[in-house]
């Protein structure tokens, strides 16, 4: 980098006017990485989508669950535990992350019975 005068600078040293090098600088301006207040996660078509992927995630844990307990699949039974374990933490992980609530589930589920309903009713007419 070069300064005024044709002089070469390199990023640590201090030659800004606030005393700062490169890095400090770029950052103090507002135009580097802000830390910004984290919001609560996307509220819109693709939060749906979220726990709509999180409900697969559910059911194929249930699913595993119940092959455990069938006398069919005794032999597998390690592999299945370890689908079960690596499904739990899939599903721990993705409410972390996407930072869902077992009252944004219930709702989304009340929400899709009763368009379900609503469909149902009116296919009927």
């Amino acid at each position: 980098m070069r300064g005024r005068y044709d002089r070469r600078y390199r990023r640590d040293d201090k030659h800004f006017a606030d005393g700062l090098n490169w890095e400090e600088h770029r950052h103090s301006r507002g135009g580097g990485h802000r830390k910004r207040e984290h919001h609560r996660g996307a509220k819109t078509f693709r939060r749906g989508r979220a726990i709509e992927f999180l409900n697969r995630l559910n059911v194929k844990r249930s699913t595993l669950k119940q092959q455990l307990e069938s006398p069919e699949l005794q032999t597998i039974n390690p592999i299945i535990v370890g689908e079960l374990k690596a499904v739990e933490m899939i599903i721990n992980e993705f409410t972390e992350l996407f930072e869902i609530y077992e009252d944004e589930i219930n709702q989304q589920n009340s929400i899709e019975n009763t368009s379900e309903e609503l469909g149902d009713d009116s296919s009927e007419e």
